[in-house]
């Protein structure tokens, strides 16, 4: 046998423990390598869920197969084309505010890990994801000053139960104007078509700058024609109510222009207007579809930073990857142009965005966001998961700001590095995922114990393609809703409304605060999902050139 020494006790190895070594190595990277699809599998799962929410003439390369054509007369009786675009959620309206949002949201996904959704191979996906939006905005900007904000609405759409390809209900369409403005929906969809533009600026320039096109005249036309949309558009009300006003939808718009365009005027708006429309007078513990204040506070916070290209490898040819590099700790809040004149306005702006982060993470002295036994932070009782989900994307980007800055968090309770950041943001995917008290994926489709009876009309009735008879709007309650079989299609990638404050969950078709699922909810895990799938890959890499060596 083989001796050997250590503070005069010899060890005697086994002649097979090299072999019983390798034997765990190959082990721990088989369950590495095991483990690293779980991330993969759910990003190509939620961008699937998109496929299914779709409006209008679907394409010859759907892949979800249970849902058909729908919404085909959408505009017609107001003399526009607005077929297309997504339903929101569980329902058959198209409301533009959440629709818009969820474009900024995959587009602000794709440009920040962009080459880890190309390593993943889901890159073509998410274009075609966010352009079955824009497209759909583009027909909605009917002129500079118009822009149609809604088609159906919520009070019809709700006495029935019918799928999308049966409709029956109310297709009125809804606008606003100089006469009747919606500075919030214009801004919220300057702000979607500005994000999207980056996205499209190398793969196909001119529909990118058509976006740019149309979301610089939605940003002056929000800003010059001020109002709340739901104040015009009573159908809005109660289903998608502008609570927090427009004005943080305005910033939000002038910071995606300003990184669409690099233009100076457009940040020198949000510093000029951060008093007077709150950006730096608010702080928050939530980021939503209604409220975009602590999106502007990050998104403000690294504004300044140096953008380089990167080329990655997409179906045999090279694009660019826009990769925001921040330059080094003492150009960390502007450029060197913006230097002098706005330094003390970009920090208030950050102040303001790590407190949310702080919130998140328990670090603050009097103001954090809840979480429930199990972890999972808790803002309100309905449809909780998307708060969530947003959280976990502005902690990851600002994480790796943070890292690539060599800088920590100053949280009133101390110091916080971004791993820690990291952790928790990775945490709250992993519950979503099924981590959580219940051994619920709140995510549909992802793992063996998911929610079977979401609260949808299209999944929860038979598919039109196998039935193709006319389901009318009180037969789909009668025959359909009240059912307490699984849902005959599985909506696969949404990600529904979640537990309660005590962890609980009940999988049932009314209990539409748990089951429902919205497009909103999904997006923000789409670069989540691929930052941790390209870390596992990293890691049994390590891994596998580890043995290698041995």
């Amino acid at each position: 046998m083989k001796q050997k020494k250590k503070q005069g006790i010899v060890l005697h190895v086994p002649k097979f423990l090299p072999q019983w070594l390798a034997l765990l190595s190959l082990f721990a990277i088989f369950a590495s390598s095991h483990s690293l699809n779980y991330y993969g599998q759910a990003l190509s799962k939620t961008l699937l869920y998109f496929e299914s929410q779709r409006s209008g003439h679907l394409p010859h390369n759907q892949r979800v197969t249970w849902r058909h054509h729908s919404g085909l007369n959408d505009g017609l009786e107001q003399g526009v084309d607005l077929v297309g675009g997504y339903y929101d959620a569980g329902d058959n309206v198209k409301f533009g505010l959440p629709m818009a949002f969820t474009i900024t949201m995959l587009s602000w996904g794709v440009i920040e890990y962009g080459k880890e959704i190309v390593e993943a191979g889901e890159y073509v996906h998410a274009l075609e994801a966010i352009k079955w939006g824009t497209d759909y905005f583009v027909k909605a900007h009917t002129h500079p000053n118009v822009l149609w904000a809604e088609v159906g609405d919520g009070n019809t759409d709700h006495y029935c139960w019918q799928r999308p390809e049966d409709m029956t209900t109310s297709r009125q369409a809804y606008k606003v104007d100089e006469n009747k403005p919606g500075s919030d929906i214009a801004g919220e969809t300057a702000a979607a078509m500005a994000a999207a533009s980056v996205v499209f600026r190398e793969t196909n320039p001119h529909y990118s700058h058509l976006l740019l096109l149309h979301a610089q005249q939605l940003f002056e036309f929000g800003d010059k024609y001020r109002g709340k949309y739901d104040e015009n558009i009573g159908v809005a009300k109660g289903y998608y109510t502008s609570v927090s006003g427009y004005m943080d939808e305005l910033l939000w718009a002038a910071l995606w222009l300003y990184k669409a365009t690099d233009k100076d005027h457009y940040l020198e708006y949000v510093l000029k207007n951060a008093y007077a429309f709150g950006g730096v007078t608010w702080t928050m513990e939530e980021f939503s579809w209604d409220v975009k204040y602590v999106g502007v506070q990050i998104i403000a916070s690294m504004s300044t930073c140096k953008v380089i290209r990167e080329p990655f490898h997409i179906t045999g040819h090279y694009f660019h990857s826009l990769i925001s590099t921040y330059v080094n700790s003492l150009k960390v809040l502007m450029e060197e142009r913006h230097k002098v004149k706005h330094k003390h306005m970009l920090e208030e702006y950050r102040s303001k965005g790590e407190h949310y982060i702080c919130a998140c993470l328990n670090k603050n002295n009097v103001t954090n966001v809840r979480r429930t036994p199990g972890g999972l932070l808790y803002t309100r009782q309905w449809n909780n998961m998307q708060y969530v989900s947003n959280a976990a994307f502005l902690l990851t980007i600002y994480s790796d700001y943070l890292i690539a800055t060599g800088q920590m968090l100053n949280c009133q309770k101390g110091l916080v590095g971004p791993q820690e950041i990291f952790t928790f943001a990775k945490s709250q995917v992993d519950y979503i995922l099924g981590s959580n008290p219940m051994a619920v994926s709140y995510l549909v489709g992802y793992g063996v114990n998911y929610p079977q009876k979401v609260h949808h009309r299209g999944a929860s009735i038979e598919s039109y393609k196998k039935n193709k008879a006319f389901i009318g709007c009180t037969q789909g309650y009668d025959c359909w809703y009240g059912r307490h079989d699984p849902n005959p299609n599985v909506l696969v990638g949404a990600l529904v409304g979640g537990p309660d404050i005590d962890d609980q969950y009940r999988d049932e078709r009314w209990n539409y605060m748990q089951t429902e699922a919205c497009t909103y909810n999904t997006a923000p895990l789409v670069g989540v999902f691929a930052k941790l799938h390209r870390l596992d890959v990293e890691n049994v890499s390590f891994n596998v050139r580890l043995m290698a060596s041995s």
